[in-house]
């Protein structure tokens, strides 16, 4: 009995490793993000058809949301999106705002939100959005640590995303990043934004965006601008260097992000 184990085990491992060869064979589909440097660290952009994780600290929850709602329309292209969120991601950074999002750039008519119970459930929900080919892109969304996050569940929403040609992308914030399938791997801070105007306390969304994993290239940290109206990132002008410098009070090391509780 153990012996057919085994070999249903080397079997199934088999079968994995010839699905992901042939997918790193293939020359993935990409979307330019529009900040030049970024794009060519990314050999032309966002891989679609893949899975992309962005992190970030609790108090940096806003600009989390705001850059993975920017690759999220990117990579949809004005395809439907789904965007699924733990319920406790919710309580502590409080609900998706519509209006938002379209001063974003994005058509809320095209987003379909998800609110899940639990992880088992958000996880759940990915997979099956992620087999649906007419979506253009799926969001997760979990807040804190989650041990159903593993190498096994990475893999199982990876192959999903090839198989369909939709792309997801993992949101989590106050987690460690773990082993994972993942093409890219983002951590992201909010980072100084110029009034627009002498009349204006309000400037474009800018964000300090460091590239830690690139499955298929280098990586690199670059100050990117959203911009609303084209939809797409830029380097600001604002900004005379494209690697952001550390603040004072940190070191030059990209920080651990700090664990956070838990629900219950």
């Amino acid at each position: 009995m153990t012996g057919a184990r085994t070999n249903t085990l080397a079997k199934m491992r088999g079968s994995i490793e010839r699905i992901e060869a042939q997918a790193d064979a293939t020359v993935p589909l990409r979307v330019a993000l529009g900040h030049a440097e970024a794009d060519a660290t990314l050999q032309g952009g966002l891989a679609l058809a893949a899975m992309h994780e962005v992190f970030a600290e609790g108090r940096q929850s806003a600009v989390a949301t705001g850059f993975i709602a920017g690759l999220a329309g990117r990579a949809a292209a004005r395809r439907p999106l789904v965007w699924i969120r733990q319920d406790f991601a919710e309580i502590e950074s409080g609900a998706l705002s519509m209006a938002g999002l379209a001063e974003l750039g994005l058509d809320p008519r095209c987003v379909v939100t998800v609110r899940a119970a639990d992880v088992d459930a958000a996880l759940r929900t990915a997979a099956d959005a992620l087999a649906c080919d007419a979506l253009g892109a799926v969001v997760l969304e979990v807040w804190g640590e989650a041990r159903q996050f593993d190498l096994v569940a990475s893999r199982k929403l990876t192959l999903a995303a090839q198989a369909s040609g939709v792309t997801g992308l993992l949101l989590r914030v106050a987690a460690q990043p773990q082993p994972s399938t993942a093409e890219t791997r983002w951590i992201v801070r909010a980072a100084h934004s110029p009034p627009a105007s002498a009349g204006s306390a309000w400037g474009a969304p800018v964000l300090d965006a460091q590239l830690v994993r690139n499955r298929h290239g280098p990586v690199g940290r670059w100050i990117m601008e959203w911009k609303c109206d084209e939809c797409l990132f830029a380097k600001p002008s604002a900004y005379s260097q494209s690697v952001a410098a550390a603040p004072a009070h940190r070191p030059h090391q990209a920080p651990n992000l700090p664990r956070q509780r838990r629900a219950g």
